[in-house]
């Protein structure tokens, strides 16, 4: 068994679930007309002579760099006495960072929603319920991809505006499917019997594991952690860690190194039998012509008793720092970044993974990325969102672990759900 986590791990630890990738920096056609007549701040005349630099910071993959680059240089462009840059970090950086602290040195964070529970009490990052336009608000609520929008918001304190849409979902190789006589799998059986083949990969590092424990509860009829006696009821627990191993035993030892990039890299690259992925965070670059040798169709998970299983939600937001001295540039500029025209062109140009629905729906956008969007919105729609109460990230830390360990064979069922009973009880006991 594991050994227990320590209960002075700062919380202000992150891990970037619904993590990415994307193509260049260049301007497409689409991009070039985005907001070509944003609205100046409301400030602009009280600020002083000379540029203004704001600083971002983001994750170091290019759905999640590249379109905050292109974005900024192209809002500096509309408002020339402000610069906007925008530096990396690997996600283990990221992992490792305290967000109140980023929060003191950066004006613009992305960030994922589990951390909304931490920034209701922390208030490291705006409120965007005070401070953004109600316009803006009132229109992601109308026009969310899934549960995107509403998942930043905590008590009600929204502590980013969503930017990036994803979830979990089916990709694979129409070519090598198609030389076998295979298809893509509809049910779970199926699934099984096409992993026997030798053409299934999944994601099994830890925080993979963990995500898809939670959609094996649903698929169980449960919700997890929706009581504060246990993470799920025994029953419901134990039959989804066994349907979890029920696949993992068909598959290869690289299963436990790979995260969904690793995924939907080695599909992209296959040259032998792999071929098909039933659940792993999506990445539409890998839907679009030149990402990858081979470009992957992508679409909805698998049935499961009837009913198409239901994943975990992922995707990022942005959030402006409540210690920026230049908190009324960098709020206009997250606007303008989240705002439905900008998210169907200049950021969905740039590798971008929308989070707006209008670029989920876009007859253009669908075409660039092999309808990427229109056929794995279902799956978006149908996403479970995680807890987001501030001890949850101890929960996400320590219990992937737990539930990887059960499926390379070294717990129980039992003594892997009573594990992960322990780790739960513990975060919802953290405070600030």
């Amino acid at each position: 068994m594991t050994t227990p986590p320590s209960p002075h791990r700062p919380l202000t630890r992150r891990r970037f679930v619904g993590a990415t990738l994307a193509a260049g920096l260049g301007l497409g056609a689409l991009g070039a007309r985005a907001l070509a007549q944003t609205p100046a701040p409301a400030s602009a005349a009280s600020r002083p002579a000379g540029p203004v630099r704001l600083r971002g910071i983001a994750w170091n993959h290019s759905r999640g760099f590249t379109p905050m680059v292109a974005t900024g240089q192209r809002y500096g462009e509309l408002h020339p006495d402000v610069e906007i840059v925008w530096e990396k970090r690997s996600l283990q950086a990221f992992a490792d960072a305290p967000i109140h602290k980023l929060a003191e040195t950066f004006d613009l964070l992305v960030i994922d929603h589990p951390f909304a529970g931490f920034a209701a009490q922390d208030r490291s990052v705006l409120d965007l319920n005070v401070h953004a336009r109600p316009g803006l608000l009132a229109d992601h609520a109308a026009h969310s991809a899934g549960p995107s929008h509403a998942s930043y918001e905590f008590d009600g304190y929204r502590c980013a505006l969503a930017i990036d849409g994803a979830t979990p979902s089916s990709g694979w190789r129409e070519d090598i499917l198609a030389a076998h006589g295979q298809r893509p799998p509809q049910t779970w059986e199926e699934l099984l019997e096409l992993a026997r083949g030798g053409f299934v990969a999944i994601a099994g590092i830890p925080v993979d594991c963990l995500m898809n424990f939670f959609m094996f509860c649903n698929a169980q009829g449960e919700e997890p952690c929706a009581t504060r006696e246990r993470i799920v009821g025994a029953d419901a627990g134990i039959a989804a860690l066994e349907m979890h191993r029920e696949l993992t035993r068909l598959l290869p030892d690289d299963t436990w190194k790979r995260n969904p990039i690793r995924v939907w890299d080695a599909l992209g690259h296959s040259t032998g039998r792999l071929a098909y992925c039933p659940f792993a965070y999506s990445y539409s670059n890998y839907a679009r012509a030149g990402y990858a040798p081979h470009a992957l169709r992508f679409g909805d998970l698998p049935q499961y008793r009837g009913r198409r299983l239901r994943p975990t939600l992922g995707g990022t937001g942005i959030a402006v720092s409540a210690h920026s001295p230049h908190r009324d540039l960098a709020l206009d500029y997250a606007q303008f970044v989240a705002s439905g025209e900008c998210q169907r062109t200049l950021y969905f140009d740039n590798g971008g993974q929308p989070a707006h629905r209008g670029a989920w729906t876009d007859a253009e956008v669908n075409r660039r990325a092999n309808n990427f969007f229109r056929d794995t919105l279902p799956a978006m729609d149908n996403s479970w969102t995680r807890p987001r109460y501030f001890g949850y990230m101890h929960l996400q830390d320590h219990g992937g672990d737990v539930v990887r360990d059960y499926l390379t064979g070294q717990h129980t069922a039992k003594a892997a759900l009573d594990r992960l009973n322990e780790i739960y009880l513990h975060s919802l006991k953290l405070h600030a």
